[in-house]
């Protein structure tokens, strides 16, 4: 009987433990400190082998770190000394000297520092006192109005298709040869005024005539052109093509010999009419000459004049 009953209660005791055992509660994790679990001390070889390393490592870094620099330190070295050096071409040019001057506006054609402005026509002096040449002081230039040619006292405006510096090459040798020649006149005797008037009217009469002379001689100068290119194609065919530039320069070699003779011809009958018609010219004056008559000074310590008798009854009367 207790054997039947003990056998029954076996599977109740297996089903209340599985019972329990599933309705337990899980373990929970519980951190470990690093007191708890300490690692194994190193091996003294383990030791001295990486203290060993490390003294390597630091060495090679110290190397590395010299070398670094040292490369720096060199490049900044070259890159000083190029920068110290002198650039290729350095050769200085001798026998400069700066030309430095009164700036000239650039409307103005003209390069000559000493150039005055055009003298006034207020008055003309006479001539008279004239005498042999004699040293004086140099007469200045005359500069040209603003963008205009000047040839004494003729002006023209600069044309459009003329180079500025060819411009101001004319202007400069037109006025240097006024100048010199107002200064021979200063040199005989001749007043400022004259002596201006003469050479101005010399030198504008003369580029008229020689601008006469050119035109009347244009159809000689064509004429001259075509034999003179004429001449040079036919002797420099045989070389062409080299020989080809004959032909231009026998055509300006012709205009030229015949033009230039009659331009000349022109400029000296210009210039000697000029010439003669500004010496004969009237002199004008400036104004009224001042009275001499009350000028004369009385000497000194002598006595007053005595007016006379019809003066004194005058002014008793």
């Amino acid at each position: 009987m207790g054997s039947v009953v003990i056998a029954g209660a076996v599977p109740v005791v297996l089903t209340l433990a599985g019972n329990g055992t599933a309705n337990a509660e899980p373990d929970r994790y519980i951190p470990v400190s690093q007191t708890e679990h300490t690692a194994p001390a190193p091996d003294a070889d383990s030791v001295g082998e990486d203290s060993t390393d490390e003294t390597v490592q630091t060495d090679q870094t110290a190397e590395t770190n010299q070398t670094a620099e040292t490369n720096q330190t060199a490049e900044t070295d070259q890159t000083a000394e190029a920068n110290q050096s002198p650039q290729w071409p350095a050769a200085e040019a001798p026998n400069v000297h700066p030309y430095r001057g009164n700036r000239i506006p650039e409307d103005t054609l003209s390069s000559l520092q000493w150039a005055r402005p055009i003298p006034k026509n207020d008055y003309l002096s006479p001539l008279e006192a004239l005498h042999a040449p004699a040293q004086v002081a140099p007469v200045p230039a005359i500069a040209p109005p603003p963008g205009a040619l000047r040839f004494g006292d003729v002006q023209v405006d600069s044309p459009e298709w003329l180079p500025r510096e060819q411009a101001v090459q004319l202007n400069d040798g037109a006025a240097i040869t006024e100048a010199n020649l107002a200064t021979f006149l200063d040199s005989v005797g001749m007043e400022r005024t004259r002596s201006d008037r003469v050479a101005g009217q010399t030198v504008g009469a003369a580029a008229i005539g020689a601008a006469a002379g050119a035109a009347f001689a244009s159809p000689f100068a064509l004429i001259g052109a075509g034999v003179g290119g004429a001449l040079g194609l036919a002797i420099g065919l045989p070389f062409s093509p080299i020989g080809l530039a004959a032909a231009p320069v026998g055509a300006a070699y012709g205009a030229a010999l015949m033009a230039a003779p009659l331009a000349a011809i022109g400029a000296g009958l210009g210039a000697g009419l000029g010439a003669a018609t500004a010496l004969s010219a009237p002199p004008r004056a400036l104004g009224p000459a001042p009275d001499n008559t009350n000028t004369e000074a009385t000497p000194s310590g002598a006595p007053d004049p005595t007016p006379d008798d019809t003066n004194t009854e005058a002014v008793d009367g």
